[in-house]
């Protein structure tokens, strides 16, 4: 079974932040039942892991030298049931040592229903692995070997927030089963969102034309310092294979997801309970509302809903495109402005279950403000 999911759009500016996304996609690789495979495009320092280090530009011949003994390949057994009763399925992905543990990180795609896990070293030596813990919302995920130290060489994570465009990056991984291979691009766009596999969304994807294929899933897009600045996760293609239009979760999120798995095996991530639309400037004027982000829907029983907090009740069209209107705009959040779903998103990632935020909005030609205590986003 292929556990890739081919991602149909990814739209900026019309997300379902906090509640829904819109896209999805990345690339594992099925060893077996191939003919009925689908494609599928659906991203804290550990005190042994190895701290980023300043960039200096190697060769692509360089970065691999120095960090595919760190990338491994990963295999998993799962059990589906289907019209002919259940099914063993084997399906294969990429992963890197995290730290001197044997801690690996990977996709939650690539290890999602495993009844079994097996790591492969650059050496063809292969261990059984455990999951530690697993992340829908970020399509991340942590497992464990117990493999000797000769064998554990992790690699050093960098900081996915000084990326510029065309930056050189290179992903290493075993797509269609062949492991170790290398490609190479540049970062073709940042602030991107994909679709978690929980139809959450994932904030500031990286976007890169370095070819990524089925199995490619969980493995480093690296820097030309050799640091990992993301993890290869989704792609965009009419065919299933590589466009050039790839997507990483990018390392600041790795890094954050990686560290609270490893100490407890989950994540809290707070929500508000909302989908959103953004409306731009020019549109807003149009519509008699600020510029901010509207509610679509609030969904019952959340924190919004307990807030008081209004979806859209109408629709208007402005140019050619059909906009919710009646319901609450938010323009702030604690104070700071909000314009954007992923900048409302961002903001409520940084909290906890638990913490109260103000929430400034719009209704009615009015202003308000309410004090919202944040949930915990379901699964």
């Amino acid at each position: 079974m292929d556990r890739t999911r081919r991602t149909t759009a990814l739209a900026l500016g019309l997300a379902a932040a906090l509640v829904l996304g819109l896209g999805a996609g990345a690339a594992a690789f099925a060893l077996l039942d191939r003919g009925h495979t689908t494609t599928i495009v659906r991203q804290v320092a550990v005190g042994t892991s190895q701290p980023a280090a300043a960039s200096s530009a190697l060769s692509i011949g360089q970065i691999y030298d120095r960090s595919y003994r760190g990338v491994v390949e990963i295999t998993v057994d799962s059990t589906a049931n289907g019209q002919f009763g259940s099914q063993q399925q084997q399906a294969q992905g990429s992963g890197f040592v995290y730290d001197g543990n044997g801690d690996i990180v990977t996709n939650e795609h690539v290890v999602s229903g495993a009844s079994s896990i097996s790591v492969t070293f650059w050496n063809g030596a292969i261990y059984k692995a455990t999951l530690v813990g697993s992340d829908p919302s970020t399509d991340l995920a942590v497992i464990k070997v117990s493999a000797p130290g000769s064998l554990l060489e992790p690699l050093a994570l960098g900081d996915s927030s000084v990326l510029a465009v065309g930056d050189p990056v290179i992903a290493i991984g075993s797509p269609f089963g062949l492991e170790e291979t290398v490609t190479s691009g540049i970062v073709s766009a940042l602030d991107r969102q994909m679709t978690a596999p929980n139809n959450f969304t994932i904030n500031d994807s990286i976007q890169t034309d370095a070819p990524i294929n089925h199995g490619n899933s969980g493995g480093p897009l690296l820097n030309d310092g050799g640091q990992v600045v993301g993890v290869n996760s989704q792609i965009e293609s009419g065919s299933g294979d590589n466009a050039g239009i790839g997507f990483a979760i990018p390392s600041s999120t790795v890094r954050s997801i990686a560290t609270q798995l490893i100490q407890s095996g989950k994540v809290e991530h707070a929500y508000l309970g909302v989908k959103l639309l953004e409306i731009p400037g020019g549109v807003a004027q149009q519509l008699g509302v600020p510029v901010g982000v509207e509610l679509t829907n609030v969904l019952a029983g959340t924190p919004a809903a307990k807030a008081g907090l209004k979806a859209a009740t109408a629709q208007k069209v402005v140019d050619g495109q059909s906009y919710p209107t009646g319901g609450d705009v938010i323009t702030a959040l604690d104070g700071a402005a909000i314009t954007s779903s992923a900048e409302l998103q961002t903001a409520v990632d940084a909290k906890r279950p638990g913490d109260t935020v103000t929430v400034t909005y719009a209704r009615g030609g009015s202003t308000h403000t309410v004090t919202v205590t944040l949930g915990t986003r379901p699964s």
